[in-house]
């Protein structure tokens, strides 16, 4: 049996296939970022799930595609902790943005788009995934990502820019002080996933010209910087994955239309995709 795992840092979804190349079972995590996350504490919260590690003896080989898997020595941080579970797998650890190239890939040269909790672009041909510029994270990037528009919400709050109903219901919402906020962005760990979990409420309340205005322009702003800078863009398949981009599609094709760009796809959860394309293309070549 074959893992395939796509991880953003907030969820990950998990699908466990068999040897026909079916979905037996699918289970969800926490999400792993190895920027906050050791091998020690990745192993731990994935024994969280029984249902997922009592399929451990039968697992022989782990794809995982997280966010923060950039490099080497990430990659490892990660693999580290599933090797912890699975010790009987191969693990085969890479960038949640390749997940998302595979995902979108349908057989021709494509953009591939992130916008989760942090938002990220590549070119992919089917063979080698390009970035032309890269992922700055949440504090100098993430443009149009649930850590963005959170940020942008409680820098509103802050300084007393929200309509007074939004305040009212903001505030009614979630426990709320400069103080909390604060700790929770600037000492605590994982201050993107605390940003992005106000998402929520900024889509409860997207007919609002206020927020409508505001992911308007983090999404114009995406495009702008992730997806204009490819030199082909308006000649080529432009795909979408992560449930900000698919909540705020609306949104975030009218920007793209006033920038001139055509979406082709918005996918909520690509790990139906993702495992699709393992089996028609990574698989069988493991078979030949």
């Amino acid at each position: 049996m074959k893992l395939i795992v796509e991880s953003g840092s907030t969820k990950a979804d998990w699908a466990l296939v068999d040897e026909g190349g079916n979905i037996a079972a699918t289970f969800d995590t926490m999400g792993f970022n190895p920027f906050f996350h050791a091998s020690e504490f990745i192993g731990k919260e994935i024994r969280k799930n029984s249902a997922l590690t009592n399929t451990a003896p039968n697992v022989n080989e782990v794809y995982f595609y997280g966010a923060g898997c950039s490099s080497d020595h990430y990659k490892q941080i990660v693999a580290h902790g599933l090797m912890l579970v699975f010790t009987k797998a191969s693990i085969y650890v890479d960038h949640d943005l390749v997940a998302a190239a595979y995902s979108t890939y349908k057989g021709k040269a494509c953009i591939s788009c992130i916008i989760g909790t942090g938002s990220n672009s590549c070119y992919f041909d089917g063979h080698t995934l390009h970035e032309e510029v890269p992922a700055l994270a949440y504090i100098l990037g993430d443009e149009g990502s649930g850590s963005y528009l959170g940020k942008r919400l409680l820098a509103d709050y802050l300084y007393k820019k929200l309509p007074q109903e939004i305040a009212d219901d903001f505030e009614g919402s979630y426990i709320l002080s400069k103080a909390i906020i604060f700790e929770n962005v600037y000492q605590k760990p994982h201050a993107n996933v605390y940003l992005a979990s106000f998402t929520p409420f900024i889509n409860k309340h997207k007919s609002h010209p206020h927020f409508h205005q505001m992911v308007y322009d983090g999404m114009k702003l995406f495009l702008q910087n992730h997806v204009c800078c490819f030199p082909n863009y308006q000649n080529i398949p432009i795909h979408f994955v992560g449930s900000v981009a698919y909540h705020f599609s609306e949104v975030l094709e009218e920007a793209a239309k006033d920038l001139g760009i055509t979406i082709s796809s918005i996918i909520k959860h690509p790990i139906e995709h993702l495992v699709a394309y393992h089996v028609n293309y990574l698989f069988v070549k493991q078979d030949v």
